[in-house]
C-alpha cells in the first residue's frame, strides 16, 4: 500500500529512507499554535491529529498517511521550535540544568477507512553545559530553529556536549522507527 509522509521534515524522510521505505511526502498547512494542551503527550497527539485531519480530503487512493509532531519539554515547561536568537540561547542554557524529554508522536491512518493508529515515543537527552562560543555557533548556524526545543542531536556542534541518551535516538530526531513501523504493521 502506498506511504505518505505527512510532514517536510528532512529528519522524518531521512529516518523513512534509512529504513529503505518508499514514500511520498505532503504538507499538512496547519496551524499548529491554534492547538494547545499543557500535557506534552495530549499536545503532539492532537497536532498528528489535526495534521491526519487537514491531509485527508487530499488523498484520493488507499494509503498509509504517517503524521507526527513533537516538543520539548524542560524544566516543566513545553519548547516548540524556537522564534528568535533570545529563545535558542535560553534553551540552551537551560539544559546543562534541565535535562530536556522529547515527546514526539506518531499517528498512521488508513486512508480507506480512516482507522488509526497512534503512540508517543518519549527520549530524554542529558547536555554538558555548552560553551558560549559553541551556543554562538549553534545559533549563527540556525539550522536548529527547525527543531523542538532548539537542538538536534546528529549536529557536530551538539555530539561533544551530550552525556547520555535516553530512549529511541530516532524519536529524538522526530520520528522513532520501531514505533512507526508496528504502527504501519497494525493497518498494512
Amino acid at each position: 500500500m502506498k506511504i505518505i509522509l505527512g510532514s517536510q521534515s528532512a529528519s522524518r524522510k531521512k529516518i523513512l529512507e534509512e529504513h529503505g521505505v518508499v514514500f511520498e511526502t505532503m504538507s499538512p498547512d496547519i496551524d499548529e499554535k491554534a492547538i494547545r494542551d499543557v500535557d506534552p503527550k495530549a499536545l503532539v497527539l492532537k497536532l498528528a491529529h489535526a495534521k491526519a485531519d487537514a491531509l485527508l480530503p487530499r488523498i484520493l487512493e488507499p494509503s498509509l498517511l504517517i503524521t507526527s509532531d513533537q516538543v520539548v519539554v524542560c524544566n516543566g515547561e513545553i519548547l516548540e521550535k524556537p522564534e528568535s536568537h533570545n529563545e535558542e540561547r535560553r534553551f540552551l542554557h537551560g539544559y546543562a540544568y534541565y535535562p530536556p524529554e522529547t515527546f514526539t508522536s506518531i499517528v498512521v491512518t488508513h486512508t480507506q477507512s480512516n482507522v488509526r493508529t497512534e503512540g508517543v515515543s518519549i527520549g530524554k537527552v542529558t547536555f554538558r553545559s555548552i560553551p558560549e562560543n559553541i551556543i554562538d555557533a549553534i545559533v549563527k548556524d540556525g539550522t536548529v530553529f527547525i527543531f523542538a526545543g532548539g537542538f538536534d542531536i546528529e549536529s557536530p556542534l551538539f555530539i561533544p556536549y551530550i552525556e547520555k541518551i535516553e530512549g529511541d535516538p530516532e524519536g529524538i530526531c522526530g520520528l522513532p522507527w520501531q514505533l512507526t513501523k508496528q504502527l504501519l504493521d497494525e493497518l498494512a
